[in-house]
């Protein structure tokens, strides 16, 4: 396997991801990281870039929801060299999902 050495700029671009669950612990990690978070570009999936512009009053490039295709869209961006940084808050892989009765 050959190795590449990437070069990359002080200022990164974060790409930030919430599971519905998720999203209020995303939060609270965000506002704790606000000095952080502000040095950088920051993108999201639909419902989470909007919390963060919110609830951070910083400018978040907001994609399609995840279920629209917004998970592909930061995958795509993450291939092509345009994502530096992924943060992802997710569910457990053994996490069983509710059904309504």
């Amino acid at each position: 396997m050959e190795f590449q050495n990437v070069t990359m700029n002080a200022q990164k671009t974060i790409a930030v991801v919430a599971h519905d669950n998720k999203k209020p612990d995303l939060l609270a990690w965000a506002k704790f990281n606000h000095q952080l978070l502000a040095q950088h570009r920051l993108m999201a999936t639909g419902t989470t870039g909007l919390l963060l512009e919110s609830e951070l009053k910083l400018p978040v490039i907001r994609l399609q929801s995840g279920p629209l295709g917004g998970d592909q869209q930061i995958g795509a961006k993450i291939t092509e060299g345009e994502i530096e940084f992924l943060i992802f808050s997710g569910i457990p892989l053994n996490h069983s999902p509710t059904i309504p009765t």
